[in-house]
């Protein structure tokens, strides 16, 4: 099994290490820390923030040690108390959920990302998000760290987001299982804001998770080997790559070794550079 306490090289602390120590010990306790110093940057209005472009940069950033040293940067106080809506870094739902999976993992918590879709922000639709799992002794829990009471009173979230129910947030290997088997429409999947969708966002999911789960947690928008591009067809050798993909991320620790193996191969492991389509260009992971 993968050492889910281990900080990987994006949910590493690193140099701001010392400032998780006098961090709560409880999942929700550090939930409501993330909130304190994030803002995501699609729903800063709500907060009454405007971002500017330069504000925005800092969605791009992939490893926590350099979210912290933002963090840090603005504002020196310790992480457990909370920042005005308009001093936060402003980030995504990968963000807090990458921040979250430090911290549980700083205090030996088996904790990592999934990557996948949620049906509780109001569309209709199954929208392309990031959350927390922990290991709580008995089974893996599924956390939103992004959802605090000012999107409680936005979206119609009538459950305990520190326990998120399996069909509320589908991982994205379940997303995939689900429409190839005819069980769900693609055209459910994707963002509706951005009105794009499909079996190509799913499977571009599909390889963020399975990145994830082998701890290299990167941004929604990168990009690398066999993900396809906006409504390109998949063909039949990568849909049958994709479906062997699918079924080792629906249990990943059982098949741990297995998928590490898989991820060997150029078309799914993460390079040295992917491209950042956000910013259309070539990155450094």
């Amino acid at each position: 099994m993968t050492d889910y306490t281990r900080p990987g090289p994006m949910t590493s602390a690193g140099a701001h290490a010392g400032l998780l120590t006098r961090l709560p010990h409880d999942v929700a306790g550090l939930a409501a820390v993330g909130h304190g110093l994030l803002i995501h940057e699609h729903i800063a209005p709500s907060y009454d923030v405007e971002l500017s472009d330069d504000d925005r940069a800092t969605v791009h950033l992939r490893r926590v040690e350099d979210l912290l040293g933002r963090i840090a940067e603005r504002d020196g106080r310790p992480l457990t108390e909370p920042r005005e809506p308009g001093d936060r870094v402003p980030g995504n739902c990968r963000h807090f959920t990458v921040l979250l999976v430090t911290a549980l993992r700083a205090f030996d918590v088996p904790a990592r990302a999934r990557c996948g879709f949620g049906d509780y922000f109001g569309t209709g639709t199954f929208e392309d998000h990031w959350v927390a799992e922990h290991w709580n002794g008995d089974r893996w829990v599924l956390v939103d760290g992004q959802i605090d009471a000012v999107q409680r009173g936005l979206f119609p979230i009538d459950f305990d987001v520190t326990d998120v129910p399996r069909d509320r947030f589908l991982v994205a290997g379940e997303a995939w299982r689900r429409c190839r088997a005819g069980e769900a429409d693609p055209a459910l999947f994707g963002l509706a804001f951005a009105g794009e969708s499909g079996l190509w966002w799913i499977a571009g999911n599909l390889m963020r998770d399975a990145a994830a789960l082998l701890n290299v947690e990167l941004l929604p928008w990168d990009c690398w080997g066999a993900m396809p591009g906006p409504e390109e067809e998949i063909g039949r050798e990568t849909a049958a790559l994709f479906d062997r993909l699918a079924g080792l991320t629906l249990d990943p620790d059982a098949n741990a070794d297995e998928l590490r193996e898989l991820c060997q191969d150029e078309r799914l492991g993460v390079p040295a550079v992917v491209r950042n389509a956000v910013r259309e260009r070539d990155e450094p992971v």
